[in-house]
């Protein structure tokens, strides 16, 4: 997260319900690391994780605490793979190159599930495994449909489920989804609790997290890099930038390789049992086929979370909550009457091919950005392979691509294209509905 960012963790249900954060240090005096990272999300705290364990001296900045951006306010849903399905991949990279990505991030649920179970992370989670649900024909047979397959021929005891499968896997209303298809690698977990949870483990293998500590400035110093943070300095071999959707302008033109989309969710209070039990009994997060998605899944506490884009950019309140809570009775009527306990929201950082990207800004300077809304397993999965370069693997030799940045064209005018798209895909994901 950059400096301009207020310090404040924002109200939600997961700062509601979180474990205790474990005690962080603060910047004072100059400090030398062998590597210094830049943002305490999951991708930052994935990297200082992977590098702690190899021995290196990490120390990690965050303006506010672990966890303040949207790793601690996703949805905490753990999907394997990327937004392209496989065969896209091997056409957009080779075979060779396509095969890796694949392989790589459609394991990113088995790495967040062995770092929770290694460092013994109290984060709720449970691997009950990930749903998409097709809201029309058109998206079951062009979308749902050939995932499925292309997962299936990868291995993946995935399973197509046609429209009353659906309905008896999540208790949705019967023509609420035309069918969906179940990946039994997923889960969820309380986000914030992960992201805690990562920090304490980066720093049970010696790294330092400096919190409440912005990073004001980035300079070469000798060899090396400087990080100015107002009350302190760290000076490293080397630096990794993980501010992801919260990217300011410690280094120019990066913020704008993103676009920063609001995404928005709301809570409801725990339901009564016997509505409780006809509500994804299997504990599965679920996404649908939307352009607009929706999402949702049930807390450890019985209540029951739905995301979606959000009506405001940020601070939203109950009264923003009236579009979800229409979508929330369509597809569970039983719970149509739950009142709405938590709102909140969060930024989802969006690249223009909806993949993550890698880049090496500079020598000794990393950086990786965009998951586009997956970013529970793939920015772990990054967070290793930005630790990965770091420790000196060649960018030829990673599972995947160390690209120049890409900066959107008129990124100014962002706000403005971000409500006109989403109104388009208002407009098409009505028609695919049909």
């Amino acid at each position: 997260m950059h400096a301009e960012q207020p310090l404040a963790l924002p109200a939600s249900l997961w700062a509601a319900t979180a474990t205790p954060a474990p005690a962080y240090a603060s910047a004072k005096g100059d400090a030398v690391a062998d590597i210094a990272i830049v943002g305490a999300g999951y991708t930052g705290l994935s990297t200082a994780l992977h590098l702690a364990q190899a021995g290196k001296k990490v120390i990690v900045v965050e303006a506010s605490e672990p966890g303040w951006g949207a790793s601690g306010r996703n949805g905490g849903q753990i999907i394997a793979g990327l937004k392209h399905d496989p065969d896209k991949l091997e056409a957009k990279f080779g075979q060779a190159l396509g095969s890796a990505i694949t392989r790589t991030f459609g394991a990113g649920g088995d790495l967040v599930f062995d770092i929770i179970e290694k460092y013994g992370i109290d984060c709720h989670a449970e691997r009950t495994g990930w749903i998409q649900g097709a809201h029309g024909p058109g998206p079951f047979s062009d979308i749902v449909t050939p995932r499925f397959r292309q997962w299936r021929a990868r291995g993946v005891e995935a399973r197509l489920l046609d429209t009353g499968e659906m309905a008896g896997l999540t208790g949705s209303a019967p023509g609420a989804y035309h069918g969906g298809w179940f990946d039994p690698r997923g889960g969820v977990l309380q986000p914030l609790s992960y992201a805690r949870g990562l920090a304490a483990a980066a720093m049970s293998r010696g790294a330092t997290i400096l919190a409440r500590s912005p990073a004001l400035g980035l300079r070469r110093d000798g060899d090396g890099w400087r990080l100015d943070l107002g009350q302190g300095s760290v000076r490293a071999r080397q630096v990794v930038l993980a501010t992801n959707a919260y990217t300011g302008n410690l280094w120019p033109g990066l913020r704008q390789t993103v676009i920063p989309v609001t995404s928005f969710q709301i809570a409801t209070h725990p339901l009564a049992p016997s509505v409780r039990k006809t509500i994804l009994p299997g504990g599965q997060g679920v996404a649908d086929t939307r352009r607009l998605l929706l999402y949702f899944r049930l807390d450890h506490e019985g209540r029951l979370v739905m995301g979606g884009r959000s009506p405001v950019d940020d601070n939203p309140t109950m009264d923003d909550a009236a579009p979800l809570k229409a979508a929330l009775a369509r597809i569970f009527p039983q719970a149509a009457g739950a009142p709405v306990e938590f709102v909140w929201s969060g930024k989802v950082a969006i690249t223009k091919d909806t993949m993550p990207h890698i880049h090496i800004l500079a020598p000794g300077l990393f950086t990786a950005l965009g998951c586009n809304g997956r970013g529970v397993a793939a920015c772990t999965t990054t967070g290793k392979l930005l630790a990965d370069l770091a420790l000196g693997t060649a960018p030829a030799d990673l599972p995947f691509p160390v690209t120049a940045p890409d900066r959107y064209a008129l990124h100014a005018l962002r706000k403005v294209g971000v409500f006109a798209f989403s109104q388009y895909y208002r407009l098409l994901d009505s028609r695919s509905a049909a």
